[in-house]
């Protein structure tokens, strides 16, 4: 659609009033501000309304509805499918939204749904405070805290949806809701982890905990002794105490030379010493080529993976939990590593363990509490040239591995699939969310993500 199915008075009345700013295509700004992490989304919306507050979002979707434009939600703009942006739509832009207040005596904080981790882990790091958070800093916190939110504290302190005690919320109508699970128990629960089906996020509010200084870093072997590290690690991991995540998988080396690696990512929240003990036989495993690591504080645990994943590099992603992680699984994944071909691209496990998985499956929208491991295929590339390649390897390998899957995604992971997908992702939860969907946004105004028809 072009700018022109927006009604000139309207335009008028919304620019007259809005604290934020209003781009349209041709104005400077435009084209930064519709970019989003994953270059291979290159839409054009008709406005983007860059938002300072709840007011400013409900005049977005007043006029989005008026001019019969589709709505879009951009938080962070992490999103590897590109839901936050749409060609002829109005994109709400919550960038400019970055208000934090960190509440040390309760132990709480209240942030905008435009900051981003690095910005929430900063201001709460500063009273020895954390939550869950996202594994790369620049990931925004709203939909990655309403699509589930896994990370490395989700073994001590749960997912990030299960940290959310509350949720400033803008729904479909313009009003402005102050959710919690006294004020509106069936659409708080829906928000943790039923993504941004119900309304857009003005701010977001969770529950802290304690903590200052962890230990973390990379474990790296040659990629000939990727069967043999990952039987290992299955072994090790098992029966871990709460303070200790590992994730593993098969990965190129960081220097950009494309040599590939088996590698581990360890994580603990013990004391030194609790580490040192927890974390030692992943240590002195075998003959690693790298061994990097030590304490740290929290904040920058986060920030260690950043430079795999810079914005504008082609993405396309595929993931799904496991049955397990058997002998036939590992060698899979070790055979279709060895024809991956871009060197960005890496084989993921993230291992479910500990607090995350002492909740039960219908207690929030994200079903997924079983121990075990969701494997993730995110690959990258910079070459446009390469992207048909680079797509046909994932859905090759996706496929390769099947077999070993157990049906269960993760929301925030999915890309272009189809609708079995989303129901996989919501599980037994999915004909709760759809009464919710139906009470809140009977229209289906909030459509462009991992969609709950209503």
């Amino acid at each position: 659609m072009a700018i022109s199915t927006i009604d000139a008075g309207l335009l008028e009345a919304l620019t007259g009033m809005f604290s934020g700013t209003v781009l349209l295509p041709d104005d400077d700004g435009y084209d930064d501000a519709r970019r989003v992490h994953n270059g291979l989304i290159d839409r054009r919306p008709a406005l983007i309304a860059r938002c300072q507050g709840a007011a400013d979002i409900a005049d977005a979707i007043g006029i989005a509805r008026s001019s019969g434009l589709e709505v879009s939600v951009r938080g962070g703009g992490h999103n590897v499918a590109g839901r936050a942006v749409a060609d002829g739509g109005v994109m709400i832009d919550l960038a400019p939204m970055k208000g934090i207040h960190v509440d040390p005596a309760a132990r709480t904080v209240r942030a905008q749904g435009g900051v981003i981790w690095s910005e929430l882990n900063r201001e709460a790091h500063a009273h020895g405070l954390a939550v869950t958070g996202g594994a790369i800093s620049s990931t925004g916190i709203a939909g990655y805290t309403l699509g589930g939110g896994l990370g490395w504290l989700m073994a001590k302190h749960g997912l990030g949806a299960d940290n959310l005690i509350g949720v400033e919320l803008v729904t479909a109508d313009g009003e402005t809701l102050n959710v919690d699970d006294e004020s509106h128990p069936d659409l708080m629960w829906a928000l943790r982890g039923g993504g941004g089906n119900f309304g857009v996020a003005a701010s977001l509010v969770y529950r802290l905990h304690p903590l200052s200084t962890v230990t973390g870093g990379l474990i790296a072997h040659p990629i000939d002794a990727a069967p043999e590290m990952l039987r290992f690690y299955r072994d090790a991991v098992a029966g871990g105490s709460d303070d200790l995540t590992v994730f593993a998988g098969l990965v190129h080396a960081p220097d950009g030379s494309g040599h590939k690696l088996a590698a581990m990512v360890v994580f603990h929240t013990g004391s030194p010493d609790e580490a040192e003990r927890d974390l030692a036989p992943f240590k002195t495993w075998g003959t690693p080529l790298v061994v990097e690591v030590g304490p740290m504080p929290y904040p920058v645990m986060n920030t260690l993976l950043d430079a795999a994943y810079p914005k504008g590099a082609l993405n396309y992603w595929l993931s799904s939990f496991t049955t397990g992680l058997s002998d036939e699984l590992i060698d899979a994944m070790a055979e279709r590593f060895a024809s991956v071909p871009s060197p960005m691209t890496v084989i993921l496990l993230e291992h479910f363990h500990g607090a995350v998985t002492r909740i039960a499956p219908t207690d929030t929208a994200v079903p997924h509490r079983d121990e075990g491991w969701n494997l993730l295929l995110p690959s990258e590339w910079t070459d446009p040239a390469h992207t048909e390649a680079n797509i046909a390897w994932t859905k090759d390998t996706y496929a390769a591995l099947s077999e070993h899957f157990s049906g269960g995604r993760w929301l925030n992971y999915l890309g272009d699939d189809q609708d079995d997908a989303i129901r996989s992702a919501y599980g037994p939860n999915y004909d709760r969310l759809v009464e919710v969907k139906r009470r809140y946004d009977p229209d289906n105004v909030f459509h462009l993500n991992h969609n709950i028809v209503p």
